[in-house]
Protein backbone atom coordinates (compact mmCIF):
# COMPACT_ATOMS: atom_id res chain seq x y z
CA UNK A 1 0.00 0.00 0.00
CA UNK A 2 1.15 3.55 -0.71
CA UNK A 3 2.31 5.83 2.09
CA UNK A 4 -0.35 6.82 4.58
CA UNK A 5 -1.72 10.33 4.33
CA UNK A 6 -2.34 12.38 7.45
CA UNK A 7 -4.90 15.03 8.26
CA UNK A 8 -7.02 16.72 10.91
CA UNK A 9 -10.75 16.77 11.66
CA UNK A 10 -12.17 19.87 13.33
CA UNK A 11 -15.71 18.98 14.41
CA UNK A 12 -15.21 21.49 16.11
CA UNK A 13 -15.32 20.70 19.83
CA UNK A 14 -14.50 23.76 21.93
CA UNK A 15 -15.45 24.24 25.60
CA UNK A 16 -17.80 27.15 26.16
CA UNK A 17 -15.97 30.13 27.61
CA UNK A 18 -13.67 31.56 24.93
CA UNK A 19 -14.55 34.51 22.69
CA UNK A 20 -16.10 32.78 19.63
CA UNK A 21 -14.68 35.33 17.19
CA UNK A 22 -11.16 34.63 18.45
CA UNK A 23 -11.84 30.89 18.51
CA UNK A 24 -12.72 30.88 14.81
CA UNK A 25 -9.54 32.79 14.04
CA UNK A 26 -7.57 30.27 16.07
CA UNK A 27 -9.14 27.43 14.07
CA UNK A 28 -8.09 29.11 10.82
CA UNK A 29 -4.56 29.52 12.17
CA UNK A 30 -4.54 25.78 12.86
CA UNK A 31 -5.28 25.08 9.18
CA UNK A 32 -2.34 27.30 8.24
CA UNK A 33 -0.10 25.34 10.60
CA UNK A 34 -1.25 22.03 9.11
CA UNK A 35 -0.45 23.29 5.63
CA UNK A 36 3.05 24.40 6.66
CA UNK A 37 3.75 21.09 8.42
CA UNK A 38 2.85 19.08 5.33
CA UNK A 39 -0.42 17.47 6.43
CA UNK A 40 -2.49 16.21 3.50
CA UNK A 41 -6.08 17.00 4.53
CA UNK A 42 -8.12 19.26 6.79
CA UNK A 43 -11.81 18.60 7.54
CA UNK A 44 -14.44 20.63 9.39
CA UNK A 45 -18.07 19.92 10.13
CA UNK A 46 -21.51 21.48 10.31
CA UNK A 47 -23.38 21.83 13.59
CA UNK A 48 -26.07 24.19 14.84
CA UNK A 49 -26.51 23.51 18.56
CA UNK A 50 -24.93 22.38 21.89
CA UNK A 51 -22.68 25.45 22.26
CA UNK A 52 -19.54 23.34 21.84
CA UNK A 53 -19.62 23.09 18.05
CA UNK A 54 -19.76 26.54 16.50
CA UNK A 55 -19.07 26.11 12.77
CA UNK A 56 -22.45 26.27 11.01
CA UNK A 57 -21.08 26.28 7.46
CA UNK A 58 -17.99 24.23 6.58
CA UNK A 59 -18.00 25.79 3.11
CA UNK A 60 -17.64 29.32 4.50
CA UNK A 61 -14.90 28.24 6.90
CA UNK A 62 -12.98 26.32 4.23
CA UNK A 63 -13.22 29.21 1.78
CA UNK A 64 -11.34 31.32 4.32
CA UNK A 65 -8.90 28.46 4.90
CA UNK A 66 -8.28 28.19 1.15
CA UNK A 67 -7.02 31.76 1.09
CA UNK A 68 -4.53 31.02 3.89
CA UNK A 69 -3.15 27.74 2.54
CA UNK A 70 -1.45 26.40 -0.59
CA UNK A 71 -1.52 22.63 -0.87
CA UNK A 72 -3.60 20.94 1.84
CA UNK A 73 -6.87 19.30 0.72
CA UNK A 74 -10.01 20.78 2.31
CA UNK A 75 -12.88 18.44 3.21
CA UNK A 76 -16.39 19.18 4.38
CA UNK A 77 -16.66 16.86 7.35
CA UNK A 78 -19.55 16.90 6.87
CA UNK A 79 -22.34 18.80 5.11
CA UNK A 80 -25.60 17.56 6.65
CA UNK A 81 -27.47 16.97 3.39
CA UNK A 82 -31.03 16.62 4.78
CA UNK A 83 -30.80 20.24 5.96
CA UNK A 84 -30.20 21.67 2.46
CA UNK A 85 -31.60 21.66 -1.05
CA UNK A 86 -29.16 19.48 -3.04
CA UNK A 87 -28.89 22.02 -5.86
CA UNK A 88 -27.65 24.67 -3.43
CA UNK A 89 -25.11 22.26 -1.88
CA UNK A 90 -23.81 21.45 -5.37
CA UNK A 91 -23.49 25.14 -6.19
CA UNK A 92 -21.58 25.91 -3.00
CA UNK A 93 -19.19 22.98 -3.47
CA UNK A 94 -18.46 24.02 -7.06
CA UNK A 95 -17.66 27.56 -5.96
CA UNK A 96 -15.44 26.30 -3.14
CA UNK A 97 -13.62 23.99 -5.54
CA UNK A 98 -12.76 26.90 -7.81
CA UNK A 99 -11.82 29.23 -4.95
CA UNK A 100 -9.49 26.57 -3.53
CA UNK A 101 -8.13 25.73 -7.01
CA UNK A 102 -9.35 22.16 -6.92
CA UNK A 103 -8.52 21.15 -3.35
CA UNK A 104 -12.02 20.18 -2.15
CA UNK A 105 -13.28 16.82 -0.89
CA UNK A 106 -17.07 16.69 -0.64
CA UNK A 107 -17.94 14.95 2.63
CA UNK A 108 -21.58 14.49 3.56
CA UNK A 109 -23.63 13.00 6.37
CA UNK A 110 -27.22 12.70 7.59
CA UNK A 111 -26.74 15.17 10.45
CA UNK A 112 -25.03 14.26 13.71
CA UNK A 113 -27.00 16.16 16.35
CA UNK A 114 -30.68 15.28 17.00
CA UNK A 115 -31.11 18.80 18.37
CA UNK A 116 -30.26 20.25 14.95
CA UNK A 117 -32.86 18.12 13.16
CA UNK A 118 -35.44 18.94 15.84
CA UNK A 119 -34.90 22.68 15.35
CA UNK A 120 -35.60 22.31 11.64
CA UNK A 121 -38.58 20.04 12.19
CA UNK A 122 -37.03 17.05 10.43
CA UNK A 123 -37.95 13.51 11.51
CA UNK A 124 -34.71 11.65 12.42
CA UNK A 125 -36.08 8.54 10.70
CA UNK A 126 -35.77 10.15 7.24
CA UNK A 127 -32.27 11.59 7.58
CA UNK A 128 -30.22 8.74 6.09
CA UNK A 129 -32.57 8.15 3.18
CA UNK A 130 -32.42 11.86 2.36
CA UNK A 131 -28.64 11.85 2.45
CA UNK A 132 -28.62 8.90 0.04
CA UNK A 133 -31.05 10.63 -2.33
CA UNK A 134 -29.19 13.95 -2.21
CA UNK A 135 -25.80 12.35 -2.91
CA UNK A 136 -27.14 10.81 -6.12
CA UNK A 137 -28.60 14.12 -7.26
CA UNK A 138 -25.42 16.07 -6.52
CA UNK A 139 -23.30 13.51 -8.39
CA UNK A 140 -25.68 13.82 -11.35
CA UNK A 141 -25.47 17.63 -11.28
CA UNK A 142 -21.66 17.46 -11.24
CA UNK A 143 -21.43 15.03 -14.13
CA UNK A 144 -24.45 15.56 -16.39
CA UNK A 145 -24.42 17.87 -19.41
CA UNK A 146 -28.17 17.58 -19.82
CA UNK A 147 -30.90 19.41 -17.94
CA UNK A 148 -33.15 17.20 -15.84
CA UNK A 149 -36.13 17.49 -13.52
CA UNK A 150 -36.67 15.59 -10.30
CA UNK A 151 -39.52 15.45 -7.82
CA UNK A 152 -38.92 14.40 -4.22
CA UNK A 153 -41.07 14.60 -1.10
CA UNK A 154 -38.64 17.18 0.31
CA UNK A 155 -37.21 19.04 -2.72
CA UNK A 156 -37.92 19.71 -6.40
CA UNK A 157 -35.70 20.28 -9.43
CA UNK A 158 -37.00 21.69 -12.71
CA UNK A 159 -34.77 21.74 -15.79
CA UNK A 160 -31.76 21.66 -13.52
CA UNK A 161 -28.18 22.02 -14.73
CA UNK A 162 -25.18 23.66 -13.13
CA UNK A 163 -23.97 26.70 -15.03
CA UNK A 164 -20.46 25.99 -13.68
CA UNK A 165 -18.97 22.53 -13.09
CA UNK A 166 -16.33 21.71 -10.43
CA UNK A 167 -12.73 22.54 -11.28
CA UNK A 168 -11.82 18.93 -10.50
CA UNK A 169 -12.90 16.47 -13.15
CA UNK A 170 -13.83 13.92 -10.49
CA UNK A 171 -14.27 15.58 -7.11
CA UNK A 172 -13.95 12.96 -4.38
CA UNK A 173 -17.09 12.22 -2.39
CA UNK A 174 -16.82 10.97 1.19
CA UNK A 175 -19.27 9.89 3.86
CA UNK A 176 -19.05 9.69 7.63
CA UNK A 177 -19.24 6.26 9.26
CA UNK A 178 -19.51 5.32 12.93
CA UNK A 179 -20.26 1.68 13.73
CA UNK A 180 -23.34 0.66 11.73
CA UNK A 181 -23.03 -0.53 8.10
CA UNK A 182 -25.04 2.44 6.74
CA UNK A 183 -22.12 4.80 6.05
CA UNK A 184 -20.06 2.10 4.37
CA UNK A 185 -23.04 0.97 2.32
CA UNK A 186 -23.52 4.52 1.04
CA UNK A 187 -19.82 4.72 0.18
CA UNK A 188 -20.07 1.64 -2.01
CA UNK A 189 -23.27 2.84 -3.69
CA UNK A 190 -21.94 6.32 -4.49
CA UNK A 191 -18.23 5.57 -5.14
CA UNK A 192 -17.29 7.58 -2.05
CA UNK A 193 -14.46 7.59 0.42
CA UNK A 194 -15.10 7.11 4.13
CA UNK A 195 -14.36 9.13 7.25
CA UNK A 196 -14.56 6.54 10.07
CA UNK A 197 -15.38 8.38 13.27
CA UNK A 198 -16.32 5.16 15.05
CA UNK A 199 -12.65 4.55 15.81
CA UNK A 200 -13.05 7.10 18.64
CA UNK A 201 -15.23 4.71 20.67
CA UNK A 202 -14.79 1.16 21.95
CA UNK A 203 -17.92 0.05 20.11
CA UNK A 204 -16.62 1.56 16.89
CA UNK A 205 -13.21 -0.09 17.24
CA UNK A 206 -14.88 -3.48 17.70
CA UNK A 207 -16.85 -2.90 14.50
CA UNK A 208 -13.85 -1.89 12.37
CA UNK A 209 -12.71 -5.36 11.18
CA UNK A 210 -15.97 -5.83 9.24
CA UNK A 211 -16.56 -2.27 8.11
CA UNK A 212 -14.76 -2.30 4.76
CA UNK A 213 -16.55 -5.47 3.66
CA UNK A 214 -19.85 -3.57 3.78
CA UNK A 215 -18.45 -0.97 1.37
CA UNK A 216 -17.15 -3.66 -0.99
CA UNK A 217 -20.43 -5.59 -0.96
CA UNK A 218 -22.43 -2.43 -1.69
CA UNK A 219 -20.04 -1.37 -4.45
CA UNK A 220 -20.33 -4.75 -6.14
CA UNK A 221 -24.12 -4.60 -5.90
CA UNK A 222 -24.17 -1.24 -7.71
CA UNK A 223 -21.45 -2.00 -10.24
CA UNK A 224 -18.87 0.20 -8.55
CA UNK A 225 -15.49 -0.23 -6.92
CA UNK A 226 -14.06 1.26 -3.73
CA UNK A 227 -10.43 1.79 -2.77
CA UNK A 228 -8.97 1.50 0.72
CA UNK A 229 -6.73 4.51 0.02
CA UNK A 230 -9.91 6.60 0.41
CA UNK A 231 -10.69 5.12 3.83
CA UNK A 232 -9.83 7.57 6.60
CA UNK A 233 -9.52 6.45 10.22
CA UNK A 234 -10.08 9.19 12.82
CA UNK A 235 -7.94 8.90 15.96
CA UNK A 236 -7.69 10.89 19.19
CA UNK A 237 -4.23 11.83 20.44
CA UNK A 238 -2.14 14.26 22.41
CA UNK A 239 1.61 13.87 21.96
CA UNK A 240 4.48 15.20 24.09
CA UNK A 241 8.13 14.35 24.84
CA UNK A 242 7.09 11.87 27.54
CA UNK A 243 3.95 10.12 28.71
CA UNK A 244 4.14 12.06 31.96
CA UNK A 245 4.12 15.41 30.15
CA UNK A 246 1.32 14.32 27.82
CA UNK A 247 -0.75 13.24 30.82
CA UNK A 248 -0.14 16.50 32.67
CA UNK A 249 -0.94 18.61 29.60
CA UNK A 250 -4.11 16.84 28.42
CA UNK A 251 -5.70 15.30 31.53
CA UNK A 252 -7.83 18.17 32.81
CA UNK A 253 -9.10 19.09 29.35
CA UNK A 254 -9.94 15.47 28.57
CA UNK A 255 -11.87 15.17 31.81
CA UNK A 256 -13.87 18.31 31.08
CA UNK A 257 -14.54 17.24 27.47
CA UNK A 258 -15.85 13.88 28.65
CA UNK A 259 -17.82 15.02 31.69
CA UNK A 260 -19.38 18.18 30.26
CA UNK A 261 -19.85 17.33 26.60
CA UNK A 262 -19.51 13.68 25.59
CA UNK A 263 -21.41 12.35 28.60
CA UNK A 264 -23.07 15.42 30.07
CA UNK A 265 -24.49 16.77 26.79
CA UNK A 266 -24.46 14.18 24.01
CA UNK A 267 -25.13 11.06 26.10
CA UNK A 268 -27.53 12.70 28.55
CA UNK A 269 -25.47 11.67 31.55
CA UNK A 270 -25.12 8.01 30.56
CA UNK A 271 -21.49 6.92 30.78
CA UNK A 272 -18.36 7.34 32.88
CA UNK A 273 -17.88 10.59 34.79
CA UNK A 274 -14.27 11.07 35.91
CA UNK A 275 -13.30 12.50 39.28
CA UNK A 276 -9.67 13.29 38.44
CA UNK A 277 -7.62 13.99 35.30
CA UNK A 278 -5.49 10.89 35.95
CA UNK A 279 -8.60 8.73 36.07
CA UNK A 280 -9.70 10.15 32.71
CA UNK A 281 -6.32 9.50 31.10
CA UNK A 282 -6.07 5.98 32.50
CA UNK A 283 -9.52 5.03 31.21
CA UNK A 284 -9.25 6.65 27.79
CA UNK A 285 -5.61 6.05 26.89
CA UNK A 286 -4.44 3.06 28.95
CA UNK A 287 -7.44 0.78 29.28
CA UNK A 288 -7.49 -2.64 27.62
CA UNK A 289 -9.33 -1.13 24.63
CA UNK A 290 -8.11 2.48 24.60
CA UNK A 291 -9.77 5.13 22.45
CA UNK A 292 -6.94 7.68 22.43
CA UNK A 293 -3.16 7.99 22.55
CA UNK A 294 -1.82 10.26 25.27
CA UNK A 295 1.91 9.76 25.17
CA UNK A 296 4.94 9.93 22.91
CA UNK A 297 5.43 9.77 19.13
CA UNK A 298 6.40 6.10 19.50
CA UNK A 299 3.07 5.41 21.22
CA UNK A 300 1.17 6.89 18.29
CA UNK A 301 3.27 4.99 15.74
CA UNK A 302 2.41 1.76 17.56
CA UNK A 303 -1.30 2.66 17.64
CA UNK A 304 -1.42 3.41 13.92
CA UNK A 305 0.24 0.08 13.13
CA UNK A 306 -2.25 -1.65 15.43
CA UNK A 307 -5.15 -0.01 13.58
CA UNK A 308 -3.71 -1.17 10.26
CA UNK A 309 -3.85 -4.74 11.55
CA UNK A 310 -7.38 -4.36 12.94
CA UNK A 311 -8.83 -2.86 9.76
CA UNK A 312 -6.83 -4.69 7.12
CA UNK A 313 -5.52 -1.41 5.78
CA UNK A 314 -6.62 2.17 5.10
CA UNK A 315 -5.24 5.22 3.36
CA UNK A 316 -5.30 8.17 5.74
CA UNK A 317 -4.94 8.89 9.46
CA UNK A 318 -7.08 11.79 10.64
CA UNK A 319 -6.39 13.36 14.03
CA UNK A 320 -9.41 14.66 15.93
CA UNK A 321 -8.94 18.31 16.90
CA UNK A 322 -9.75 19.02 20.54
CA UNK A 323 -8.82 21.40 23.33
CA UNK A 324 -7.60 18.89 25.91
CA UNK A 325 -4.32 20.81 26.24
CA UNK A 326 -3.68 24.53 26.05
CA UNK A 327 -3.12 26.11 22.64
CA UNK A 328 0.68 26.05 22.80
CA UNK A 329 0.92 22.38 23.74
CA UNK A 330 -1.79 21.42 21.25
CA UNK A 331 0.14 23.06 18.42
CA UNK A 332 3.31 21.35 19.62
CA UNK A 333 1.54 17.99 19.58
CA UNK A 334 0.62 18.42 15.90
CA UNK A 335 4.19 19.55 15.20
CA UNK A 336 5.65 16.44 16.84
CA UNK A 337 3.38 14.17 14.84
CA UNK A 338 4.58 15.80 11.62
CA UNK A 339 8.25 15.63 12.65
CA UNK A 340 8.46 12.20 14.23
CA UNK A 341 5.35 10.08 13.58
CA UNK A 342 4.67 10.61 9.87
CA UNK A 343 8.25 9.92 8.72
CA UNK A 344 8.46 6.83 10.93
CA UNK A 345 5.17 5.39 9.71
CA UNK A 346 5.92 6.09 6.06
CA UNK A 347 9.52 4.89 6.08
CA UNK A 348 11.03 8.28 5.28
CA UNK A 349 13.91 7.51 7.67
CA UNK A 350 14.63 3.96 6.49
CA UNK A 351 17.53 4.95 4.24
CA UNK A 352 19.02 7.08 7.03
CA UNK A 353 18.92 4.07 9.36
CA UNK A 354 20.44 1.84 6.69
CA UNK A 355 23.24 4.31 6.00
CA UNK A 356 23.99 4.58 9.72
CA UNK A 357 24.13 0.79 10.09
CA UNK A 358 26.35 0.47 7.01
CA UNK A 359 28.89 2.96 8.33
CA UNK A 360 28.83 1.37 11.79
CA UNK A 361 29.14 -2.20 10.54
CA UNK A 362 32.02 -1.51 8.13
CA UNK A 363 34.41 0.08 10.60
CA UNK A 364 37.38 -1.90 9.25
CA UNK A 365 36.98 -0.21 5.86
CA UNK A 366 36.99 3.26 7.37
CA UNK A 367 39.98 2.32 9.63
CA UNK A 368 41.97 1.43 6.53
CA UNK A 369 41.27 4.89 5.15
CA UNK A 370 42.61 6.38 8.40
CA UNK A 371 45.70 4.23 8.10
CA UNK A 372 46.26 5.54 4.58
CA UNK A 373 46.30 9.10 5.89
CA UNK A 374 48.75 8.11 8.67
CA UNK A 375 51.05 6.48 6.15
CA UNK A 376 51.28 9.69 4.12
CA UNK A 377 51.99 11.69 7.26
CA UNK A 378 54.84 9.37 8.27
CA UNK A 379 56.44 9.83 4.86
CA UNK A 380 57.14 13.45 5.82
CA UNK A 381 59.76 13.84 8.57
CA UNK A 382 58.40 17.03 10.20
CA UNK A 383 54.78 15.84 9.99
CA UNK A 384 55.80 12.51 11.54
CA UNK A 385 57.48 14.30 14.46
CA UNK A 386 54.35 16.42 15.07
CA UNK A 387 52.16 13.33 14.95
CA UNK A 388 54.37 11.55 17.46
CA UNK A 389 54.11 14.49 19.87
CA UNK A 390 50.31 14.56 19.54
CA UNK A 391 50.03 10.82 20.11
CA UNK A 392 52.27 11.02 23.18
CA UNK A 393 50.08 13.76 24.67
CA UNK A 394 46.94 11.78 23.94
CA UNK A 395 48.43 8.66 25.57
CA UNK A 396 49.44 10.61 28.67
CA UNK A 397 45.98 12.14 28.98
CA UNK A 398 44.38 8.71 28.79
CA UNK A 399 46.69 7.37 31.49
CA UNK A 400 45.79 10.24 33.79
CA UNK A 401 42.06 9.70 33.16
CA UNK A 402 42.43 5.99 33.84
CA UNK A 403 44.23 6.73 37.08
CA UNK A 404 41.48 9.07 38.22
CA UNK A 405 38.81 6.45 37.55
CA UNK A 406 40.77 3.87 39.49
Amino acid sequence: MADLKFGAFLAPHHPIGENPTLQLQSDLELVELMDRLGYDEFWCGEHHSTGWEIIASPEVFLAAAAERTNRIKLGTGVVSLPYHHPFMVAQRMVQLDHQSRGRVIFGSGPGALPSDAHTMGIDPMVLRDRQDEAMGIIRRLFESDERFSYESEWFTLRDAKLQLKPLQKDMEFAVASISSPSGMTLAGKHRAGVLSIGSLTQEGIRALPLQWSFAEESAAKHGNTVDRKNWRIVLNWHIAESRKEARQQAGAGLMRHNNEYTIGTLAGGVGPIYDTPDEAVDDVAFAELSTAVIGTPDDLVARIREMMEITGGFGCVIGFVHDWANRENTRRSWDMVARYVIPQVNGLLDDYYESHRFVTDNRDTWNRATQAVRTKILENERAAEALAVDEAKEKAAKEVEAGQRA
